[in-house]
């Protein structure tokens, strides 16, 4: 116990650095355009993440059941797990100290089990709470989605033990079984799992990109969509740089967003629109300032978008002095109101598919 509490302190303490260090400022592009109007049909929307992306996806998830059919939670754990007692005691980001040490020993960690963190029956009557309040989408909508969940045995950085604590969460809401596929048997380190490109297998480092021989896009969204057709060898689509600013109803320090995001069209969703949209959350220490465009090309998603209509929006968080590491926001430093439809993040990407939406068609 002795042991436990020290590692505990320690990490506490280490976070708590880590919000007061300076972070870098992201590197302007050129060439930025307007996100792309495309006519797509939003109301069948995937959502996927890594480690802090796998929060988002979750959130993201909840907060807009209404438009999202599946999640892929890939290293993170249950919504709402970072979430303090305290946590609406201290406004702005005085949430985010208050959850710090929940989030860490209690939602990667795992050390803090013995305190009833994280309890996928409580964190999910929370959940319940808050769609009756009407701070996110019916649970209802959430027991319809297919959900995918992976955790790597060489994982470290988010155990095996938070991952299940996931599945047992949309389990309490009422997810059928059969809607929800845990992936736990490779040894991948704390990284999104590729069949051909990144670092080996059980490696944690950047760009948390490995090759475990596992095609984790493919996985993932046939698990949330079905059938599809077989990925195309190379990507044929655009990546398309877009401006970011018009979707964090003018707030860019507060939401924590990066000035540029990436979409990833195919030829066929510029010919005829309806196509569905899928958006991919990166982790920690992955977003394009930090490696570049390693995690939106290598992750495999536009080689399956290209060949099933299918619109990949990849947006994007900066480093700041609050977020060093350019995290999404699973913890509070954007504010209390973190885990709702008005979280600055999740309100700014959900602008974002109604610009893909507009044009013309979608559902």
């Amino acid at each position: 116990m002795i042991d436990t509490m020290r590692i505990a302190t320690r990490n506490l303490l280490f976070l708590a650095m880590m919000l007061t260090l300076a972070g870098c400022r992201e590197a302007p592009h050129e060439q930025t355009s307007s996100l792309p109007a495309l006519g797509a049909n939003v109301n069948e929307t995937t959502v996927s993440g890594i480690s802090s992306g796998a929060y988002m996806a979750g959130q993201f998830q909840m907060a807009h059941a209404k438009r999202v059919v599946g999640a892929a939670i890939i290293a993170g754990g249950p919504y709402g797990c970072s979430e303090s007692i305290f946590a609406n005691t201290l406004p702005g980001t005085g949430t985010a100290f208050l959850n710090l040490s929940k989030a860490v020993n209690g939602c990667m960690l795992d050390l803090l089990e013995i305190w009833g963190v994280a309890d996928p029956a409580e964190l999910a009557a929370k959940a319940e709470a808050r769609a009756a309040k009407g701070e996110i989408d019916p649970i209802a909508d959430v027991t319809r989605d297919r959900l995918y969940l992976f955790t790597g045995t060489s994982d470290r950085t988010v155990v095996p033990s938070i991952v299940k604590h996931a599945a047992e969460f949309y389990a309490k809401l009422g997810v059928p079984a059969a809607n929800i596929e845990l992936v736990s048997n490779y040894p991948a380190g704390h990284a999104f799992v590729t069949d051909n490109e990144g670092n080996a297998c059980d490696v944690s480092a950047k760009p948390y990109v490995v090759n475990c021989a596992y095609d984790q896009a493919g996985a993932l969204l046939k698990q949330m969509y079905g059938d599809l057709q077989p990925r195309t060898e190379a990507a044929t689509g655009d990546f398309i740089d877009f401006d970011q600013r018009p979707f964090a109803a003018n707030d860019m320090s507060g939401s924590g967003l990066a000035e540029t995001g990436v979409v990833y069209v195919p030829k066929a969703c510029r010919e005829k629109s309806g196509c569905r949209v899928h958006i991919a959350f990166h982790g920690c220490a992955q977003n394009r300032e930090t490696v570049g465009n390693a995690f939106i090309t290598e992750s495999g998603f536009a080689r399956w978008a290209d060949t099933n209509r299918l619109i990949v929006l990849f947006p994007q968080v900066a480093a700041s002095p609050i977020n060093p590491q350019g995290c999404w926001d699973w913890w509070g430093y954007t504010g209390p109101q973190y885990l709702t439809r008005d979280a600055p993040q999740i309100a700014a990407v959900n602008r974002m598919l109604d610009g893909l939406q507009a044009g013309g068609g979608g559902a």
